[in-house]
């Protein structure tokens, strides 16, 4: 079995108690992402659709350390704490993520870090993808 490599950037939010990603046999998990800024740790102010491309900014600057991008993307999870932030996130999602678009999960929970309504988790591909259909 192939070890699990950690993924770290500066760029990224850091934590104690999880890596920002971990790379296993060409697959990369990148830990949950709030519209936070590192380098202020605040959450941004704004909208739904202001946290969450500052999240997905996140992710792709932790994807980017890795070796992978968001044009890699294989699955998704969002967290909203209110389903009727759904359209202002999908507006954002989609200026953000580019095609074609990974599967994807969105569910809607009671809270998040930092009283903040949207997290995103991804798994994305190390090496090349194809956007072929079956």
């Amino acid at each position: 079995m192939a070890p699990k490599q950690v993924v770290s950037t500066d760029k990224g939010l850091k934590s104690n108690l999880f890596s920002q990603a971990t790379i296993h046999n060409g697959t990369i998990f990148v830990s949950g992402n709030i519209g936070i800024v590192p380098s202020t740790m605040k959450v941004v102010e704004g909208s739904v659709a202001d946290r969450t491309k500052q999240a997905l900014e996140n992710i792709r600057v932790v994807l980017e350390e890795a070796g992978s991008s968001l044009e890699k993307l294989l699955k998704m999870n969002i967290y909203l704490t209110n389903m009727e932030d759904y359209a202002a996130m999908n507006n954002a999602y989609l200026e953000v993520v580019p095609d074609p678009k990974p599967a994807r999960t969105c569910v809607c929970v009671k809270e998040l870090p930092f009283k903040t309504d949207v997290e995103i988790e991804v798994v994305a591909a190390l090496g090349e993808t194809t956007g072929s259909k079956l």
